[in-house]
């Protein structure tokens, strides 16, 4: 059970005064991302800012960028930023770089600045966020992150590549043998490509995969973090599994860059992919010649084992130190995590509502999600959520990237599956804090 951790009355920041001018910096990696994602933000920004006028955010993308994903390049800005002394106030963070956050950037604990009352307020209100959210950007019993954008793992499909390879297509598959079955159909009827799993190379974060190998039992690291288990049996496996889908011509060798924007223009049957992606899909099935039907399925299973989803997305977190500024910066995060905010991020880029009863009022999502059914996967998934693993110390990066090498090579190049997990766990575990 967490400790709680009532915080001193004198450590709470005030409330602004009316008056009170305050100018915070709010960085975000959905900011480098154009369409759906950089106009949802930059209107939720104006939003806050009409209600609050007193308070001045600006908006910004990370300053650096690196082959590992949009959460390590948000780690390394932040870290360059506090190191030149004018660190964002409030920073979007993958839930991996989280405990980074904590024990190498100096994150501000919400508890203590805004009270554990506050902060556990803001996960109630007229929709409560859901029970699996609430604790993801927790440290040592403390809140340091308020969850913030979400998915699982969903089978989004071509409804219209399946009629044309004579599927059925309210049936999508439900285990990993149905969608090579259902992809070698696909591409011996159609000539399109079957399956993509975008779980499985470097440039991807590892939120996926985990969901892969957690699903053939197995997991990445030991509950205590003291050992690496990716080169177990059950991880092994499950990526045996992956490397015959591309073997059997049922997956192509295709980078993440190609595979996303393919399925977008109807050129592959179906895709493991994050909710994030389903504004491109739907955009791409619309204005494609000719256009196509878009539909979502549940992750698949590994044959007589549960499906274990694990979670994608992002959190909240502070950095800010001067008292105005920090109490202006959780004006800020209880804004972009409430009732409206949700309802603009679910609606417009496809991200899961972490208010799920939103889904039910007809003054906020309802009327949408009749319309959009593809959301049911995802918050069925989120009732059974298996949180995302994060790897401990600084080098937390190496070691997800030398997995993730590691599986790509075995996928995509035919390496042999355990000898290469096993020589990867063996150099990451070098890399594992000591004591």
């Amino acid at each position: 059970m967490a400790r709680a951790h009532p915080p001193s009355r004198s450590t709470v920041v005030p409330e602004l005064r009316p008056d009170q001018q305050v100018s915070i910096t709010f960085e975000s990696y959905n900011l480098s991302q154009a369409g759906a994602w950089t106009d949802t933000f930059t209107d939720l920004i104006n939003r806050f800012q009409a209600a609050h006028p007193n308070i001045k955010v600006t908006a910004q993308k990370p300053a650096t960028a690196t082959a590992s994903g949009y959460g390590s390049a948000s780690a390394a800005s932040i870290q360059r930023q506090i190191a030149a002394g004018n660190p964002p106030d409030v920073g979007q963070l993958v839930f991996g770089d989280i405990r980074y956050a904590v024990k190498g950037l100096g994150a501000t604990p919400l508890d203590d600045v805004v009270g554990r009352d506050a902060v556990q307020a803001n996960f109630g209100g007229a929709h409560p966020f859901a029970p699996a959210a609430r604790t993801l950007g927790d440290v040592e019993g403390k809140t340091f992150a308020v969850p913030f954008v979400f998915s699982t793992p969903i089978l989004y499909y071509n409804a219209s590549l399946f009629t044309q390879a004579g599927l059925d297509p309210n049936k999508p598959p439900t285990t990993w043998a149905e969608v090579k079955t259902a992809a070698l159909a696909i591409k011996s009827k159609t000539g399109k490509d079957g399956a993509y799993i975008d779980c499985l190379t470097k440039k991807t974060n590892d939120w996926c995969y985990q969901s892969l190998v957690a699903s053939n039992g197995g997991t990445v690291i030991s509950d205590d973090q003291t050992r690496l288990t990716f080169a177990d049996a059950p991880a092994v496996e499950a990526v045996r599994v992956a490397q015959d889908l591309v073997n059997s011509g049922a997956s192509p060798k295709l980078s993440q860059e190609q595979a996303y924007p393919a399925f977008a223009r109807g050129e592959v049957g179906m895709i493991l992919e994050s909710s994030a992606a389903e504004a491109v899909f739907r955009k791409g099935a619309t204005s494609a010649n000719p256009p196509w039907e878009l539909r979502a399925g549940y992750e698949p299973s590994f044959d007589g084992k549960k499906v274990q989803p694990t979670n994608s997305g992002a959190a909240l977190l502070m950095f800010a130190k001067d008292p105005a500024r920090q109490r202006a910066a959780w004006e800020l995060i209880k804004f972009l995590t409430s009732d409206e905010a949700y309802t603009q991020i679910t609606s417009k880029i496809g991200y899961l509502p972490l208010r799920t009863s939103l889904l039910d009022d007809p003054g906020a999502l309802k009327d949408w999600a009749a319309k959009n059914t593809l959301i049911k996967p995802n918050i069925d998934q989120l009732a059974r959520l298996y949180p995302t693993a994060s790897f401990p110390g600084d080098n937390y990066v190496q070691i997800r990237d030398g997995m993730l090498e590691a599986v790509e090579k075995v996928v995509y190049s035919g390496a042999d599956p355990q000898s290469t997990l096993t020589a990867a766990q063996e150099q990451a575990t070098k890399l594992l804090p000591k004591g």
